[in-house]
């Protein structure tokens, strides 16, 4: 005879993404002195893209963009390796290094997709790109087509880098996703996450809607799982 018992053992929740981040130690450096540089990042990029529309491209130079935020070139450079990286708005989507190490040891969870979100999140936390930014972005590389080049060459750069940080982890805590597959999950996420942002009319930040975005993940991982009715 089999016992069925009467009560549900309890099953431990799984831990907030907030939870799951202050596991990976320090928090994220702000104050005043980053909101200043975010500050004036964003207007270079303002400048450049909006100039950039009024003359084109050639007719542009960093000087230029310097002159409309009143800042220097060297200045200019601390942001910005090229003209082209200011025109698209490029920045660096690298993770916190605190982050990189919980995760490549394995942490701070040992499930992967959690881990992963913590890791998207860190990025997404640290960058917001508007809706108005993102349409100057795609009629500038509509008008200028050699940006394409320089857009490809930072998402490549980028990818490569989130493969090696999945190698480092499955030499750790071994995993079968390829690391390939993974680096584009979370390409995947950081979009997604902005788009589930931009519908919900910009309520909060794109952070915030990451849970959302993995949840659907999830789902469509699960019901891909169940059998399909129509096969029997």
């Amino acid at each position: 005879m089999v016992l069925v018992p009467t009560t549900l053992p309890d099953v431990p929740a799984r831990p907030s993404l907030a939870e799951r981040a202050a596991a990976c130690l320090a928090p994220s450096p702000g104050g005043l002195r980053e909101r200043k540089k975010r500050a004036r990042r964003e207007a270079l990029v303002e400048a450049a893209q909006t100039l950039v529309l009024e003359r084109g491209f050639d007719a542009v130079t960093v000087e230029d963009i310097c002159a409309e935020v009143g800042v220097s070139p060297r200045t200019f450079f601390n942001y910005f390796p090229s003209k082209d990286d200011a025109v698209l708005g490029l920045e660096d989507l690298a993770v916190r290094p605190e982050i990189v190490a919980v995760f490549v040891g394995g942490g701070p969870t040992g499930a992967l997709l959690d881990d992963l979100e913590v890791v998207v999140a860190d990025v997404l936390a640290q960058q917001v790109v508007t809706p108005e930014r993102m349409a100057r972005t795609l009629e500038l590389v509509q008008r200028e087509p050699h940006l394409v080049t320089r857009h490809v060459a930072w998402v490549e750069g980028h990818r490569a880098e989130l493969v090696d940080m999945f190698l480092a982890r499955r030499a750790v805590r071994p995993f079968v996703p390829d690391p390939e597959l993974l680096a584009l999950v979370v390409m995947s996420l950081l979009r997604a996450s902005t788009l589930e942002w931009q519908q919900h009319d910009r309520e909060g930040e794109p952070v915030d809607h990451l849970p959302t975005v993995v949840g659907q993940l999830r789902a469509l991982l699960q019901d891909s799982r169940a059998p399909d009715p129509a096969a029997r």
